[in-house]
């Protein structure tokens, strides 16, 4: 079932020496449970795409649906943020509390949820991200890892529907990375809508369907295999592909492979 829908989506910053179309006339539609990876280069307006999902920003022209709720009209705004989380890169910016369980319980706080309904959604939310040791740990005694994961907490005990993150290990080293992407597969596997908009090619490959962008357009919808089966097209876009799709175009094996599990098997 049809979660978002994007109508002619443009979106136009003004800045000092003009206009910039940062969206072009988007047309698509996430259905509800999806895993979708947005992929472009520096510039390509994934950023600008992940903030419409929560009206964060509104549409210069066309529309924006979430649960057929129009993104520009401003009474449908609250509803919204409460169907979409969002999560972007620097944990930091994020945490606003002195320790892990009252950072995961300030929105709930906020929203004069009861204490024991708190606690009971702290509690899940730590563990669903695999922090329930550090529940009372200062974030600042923590790996950007773990802090992201903390970040994670704070919007699955809020119970949106759709998360949003924004290039959420773009600061993290490899074991950071691979922790955060853990959480995010077991979320939707858990069932949650999530939109990964990410420059890392093996987190994209793991998605149900990629969005690659280019200069505010939407080039091509396709699964990760479908997306990465011209090596040579994605590289002239300015992009990477999975190391193992790359090794194995170098080899000239036939296939599109997306997993160094997948190579091996194959070679």
């Amino acid at each position: 079932m049809e979660i978002i829908r994007a109508e002619n989506l443009r979106h136009i910053y003004k800045t000092a020496s003009g206009e910039k179309l940062a969206l072009d006339d988007l047309n698509f539609s996430i259905d509800a449970g999806e895993f979708v990876a947005i992929i472009g280069t520096n510039g390509s307006g994934k950023s600008t795409l992940a903030k419409h999902f929560n009206a964060l920003l509104k549409p210069t022209a066309g529309k924006i649906f979430v649960n057929e709720l129009d993104t520009s009209d401003e009474k449908n705004i609250w509803a919204i943020r409460e169907n979409v989380g969002m999560v972007f890169q620097n944990p930091d910016n994020e945490i606003v509390a002195a320790i892990v369980e009252d950072d995961i319980a300030f929105g709930l706080e906020n929203l004069g949820i009861e204490p024991s309904e708190i606690r009971r959604r702290v509690d899940l939310a730590l563990e669903n991200v695999n922090m329930t040791p550090y529940k009372n740990f200062s974030p600042s005694k923590l790996s950007g890892g773990q802090k992201q994961r903390i970040a994670i907490a704070g919007v699955i005990a809020m119970q949106t529907k759709i998360i949003v993150f924004d290039e959420p290990t773009a600061m993290l080293d490899p074991q950071g990375r691979r922790e955060v992407l853990s959480t995010i597969k077991k979320l939707h596997v858990q069932g949650l809508t999530i939109i990964l908009i990410t420059h890392f090619m093996e987190e994209a490959a793991t998605a149900d369907k990629i969005f690659l962008m280019e200069r505010g357009k939407i080039l091509k919808v396709g699964t990760p295999r479908e997306i990465f089966s011209n090596v040579k097209e994605i590289k002239r876009l300015g992009l990477d592909v999975p190391v193992a799709t790359e090794l194995s175009a170098r080899l000239k094996i036939p296939k599109t492979i997306l997993t160094a599990e997948e190579l091996i098997a194959e070679i």
